[in-house]
């Protein structure tokens, strides 16, 4: 294991219930009912490809800088004060950190919001290089932000472990030849079956996460 790049929401972070919340009272203010399948198909996206698809599907009048703006705003708070970490995702980071192993963060969270929350929890150090979705021209159905977190590691994808919750994200990875560890989150439950057939491996929290041999 020479390099592992990290999600953060729903993988080292137990967040998702922040952004469901997040979503609710966004369209609750426009009179709109959450749909079924909204926060499902929004999950691999970059925040301007939600943003996009949240303005085309509900007919809204803001810009997409408009709704990433509020979408931050609402969520700074919760980032940088109370979203906590999943179960030994700390005590995992810091063991492969001491065995110098190179650590990267691909995210869909744009800076302010993943810097807010790495310092919160005194991990921002532990990363040699922290990616967004934001940096690249799609989310995490495509496979463009773990090549550009490998490029930036100075790795080739077949040396890199990621670790994801997200199903189309885990595509993507594997698709490049990573090497893929399926993470449980409740808010991926449906996709699980499908994500223990697809990942080089699963695991339900950090503590029995491998180590480097």
């Amino acid at each position: 294991m020479k390099s592992c790049i990290f999600d953060l929401d729903g993988t080292l972070l137990d967040s998702m219930d922040v952004w469901e919340s997040i979503d609710i009272d966004f369209l609750e203010k426009r009179g709109i009912v959450i749909p079924d399948n909204y926060i499902e198909t929004v999950l691999s996206m970059s925040f301007p490809e939600a943003a996009a698809y949240t303005i085309n599907r509900f007919s809204l009048p803001e810009s997409v800088d408009d709704l990433i703006k509020e979408w931050n705003d609402m969520a700074l708070c919760a980032y940088g004060n109370s979203v906590l970490m999943k179960p030994y995702a700390k005590e995992y980071l810091t063991a492969l950190h001491k065995q110098g192993v190179k650590m990267a963060i691909a995210t869909s969270l744009p800076v302010k919001l993943y810097e807010a929350v790495l310092h919160n929890h005194d991990i921002y150090s532990l990363f040699h290089v922290r990616c967004s979705t934001d940096e690249v021209a799609y989310g995490k159905s495509h496979p463009d932000i773990f090549l550009y977190t490998a490029k930036k590691l100075g790795a080739s994808p077949c040396d890199c472990v990621v670790f994801e919750d997200i199903l189309a994200a885990i595509k993507s990875a594997k698709g490049i030849g990573m090497t893929v560890y399926g993470v449980y989150d409740k808010s991926s439950e449906s996709d699980w079956e499908q994500i223990s057939k697809i990942a080089d491996g699963v695991i339900v929290d950090f503590k029995n996460a491998p180590m480097v041999k």
